[in-house]
């Protein structure tokens, strides 16, 4: 099992312009402080959003940006798209293979390229794009012709989507071939199909390990029968996505936690991502997610439901998703109003006391699957 953090600059709604402006400032240098802590305490990956227009939800936009800034800082950790759209109207495949392999050279070959195609309708809507069927088209036709412009010079198309006359996309990649493949990854049919192209899965759930057991099981399923990837190699890796509070004071760990506004971060997930199904009887535009009692706090994370508590506590949660299948345990560790003192603190406690008994293996999973199935350094 091996261990990320989730950065998606979760900035929440101040009472003036000037207040907003000033956190949201701060919330995006402490992303970046809290990769480097990461970086520094044995956690293998940062993965970065790209969101547009998604007020409180995510500030962070230009995630090559953040990503370039984080890899001058850092000297282990794998940055990761989580993801890049590929969609032409909203990244034009040209532009995402020249960030792809800048991203791959300036952190020296630690990029991981995610993949999707958005999720919220006030996205592609405001890039002009109708319907999420539209999206799924768009995303089809360019996955691969990014992966073609990455491997082929000159290269050149002519598609529904997007055309590009003979041009040699430049730079090159460093990771020969090309970095790792991931898909976005929430519905049955995405899981297959990230395995069936040969793609690690990025999924992300707001239930219970077990509930992504039988999606994990058609992924792995999927991808163990792929002859022919999208990619020049197979990633087989599923990484979820959780969050996490390790403190070694249990009780100070739920004052914390009862006082972060992670239920809020939850509820705003349903409002803005539509693509997420929801019962008819509910308003996704007031649809919140209460914060659990005290007692109810201790009941999930006695039963590891939670990577929430000590270090012992975190541990019972980190079996739970182990045993559902789960390759990688990606932590949104801001995903609310956490101070960073406090964020860096429980990364340093998950760090020191938990990593060690699950993650052994010091090269990452991506760098041993392509060096195997492709040969190179």
């Amino acid at each position: 099992m091996e261990f990320g953090i989730f950065h998606s600059g979760h900035v929440p709604t101040q009472p003036s312009a000037d207040a907003q402006r000033r956190l949201e400032h701060r919330r995006l240098l402490d992303e970046a402080a809290v990769a480097v802590a990461g970086d520094r305490n044995g956690f293998k990956y940062s993965w970065f959003t790209e969101h547009h227009f998604l007020e409180e939800y995510s500030h962070v936009s230009a995630s090559e940006v953040l990503m370039g800034y984080v890899a001058a800082q850092t000297e282990r950790v794998h940055l990761g798209s989580g993801i890049f759209n590929l969609t032409p109207p909203v990244n034009h495949p040209a532009r995402v293979a020249e960030r792809v392999s800048m991203l791959d050279h300036l952190s020296n070959g630690r990029f991981e390229f995610g993949t999707g195609r958005g999720s919220s309708s006030t996205e592609y809507r405001g890039f002009g794009i109708p319907d999420a069927e539209t999206t799924r088209d768009l995303f089809d036709e360019a996955l691969p012709e990014v992966v073609r412009i990455l491997r082929e010079a000159p290269y050149e198309h002519s598609g529904d989507g997007f055309s590009m006359p003979p041009r040699t996309v430049l730079p090159r990649p460093w990771t020969v071939p090309h970095p790792p493949l991931w898909l976005a990854c929430g519905s049955p049919a995405t899981f297959e199909k990230a395995g069936r192209l040969g793609m690690g899965a990025l999924c992300f759930t707001m239930g219970e390990p077990e509930d992504l057991a039988p999606l994990i099981d058609s992924y792995k399923a999927a991808v163990s029968s792929c002859t022919d990837p999208v990619g020049a190699y197979v990633n087989d890796n599923v990484a979820c996505v959780s969050m996490l509070l390790c403190l070694n004071d249990r009780e100070r760990a739920l004052d914390q936690f009862r006082n972060m506004g992670a239920s809020y971060y939850q509820s705003l997930v349903v409002r803005w991502l539509d693509s997420i199904p929801l019962p008819v009887d509910i308003d996704r535009r007031t649809f919140s997610v209460p914060e659990p009692s005290v007692d109810e706090l201790r009941a999930s994370i006695d039963a590891g439901r939670r990577s929430v508590g000590t270090p012992d506590d975190v541990a019972r949660s980190v079996e739970r998703w182990q045993g559902a299948g789960a390759d990688q345990l990606i932590f949104g560790v801001l995903n609310n109003t956490l101070p960073l003192e406090v964020a860096q603190e429980s990364i340093e406690t998950f760090g020191r006391e938990v990593i060690p008994a699950f993650d052994r293996d010091p090269i990452h999973s991506t760098t041993r699957q392509r060096e195997v199935q492709v040969g190179t350094p």
